[in-house]
């Protein structure tokens, strides 16, 4: 039941111009979001990002994004 709840409330989130995610980041719960609220080029850059400072992606691998 929560997590139908919880799905509903951010779909609602976002229809209404609202964000998933605050000041906790985006995580494992939301991480199927990020695609409806972000841009391919934002996300294409936000794993730019996390290459260049976590070439080898051992820091929290799979968490955001799968690469």
């Amino acid at each position: 039941v929560y997590a139908s709840v919880r799905d509903a409330l951010h779909e609602d989130a976002l229809r209404r111009g609202g964000l998933v995610s605050g000041e906790h980041g985006i995580g494992l719960v939301k991480k199927k979001y990020l695609p409806m609220f972000s841009d391919r080029t934002r996300i294409e850059l936000m794993k730019r990002i996390k290459k260049e400072f976590d070439p080898k992606n051992i820091l929290n691998p799979g968490k955001i994004f799968d690469l």
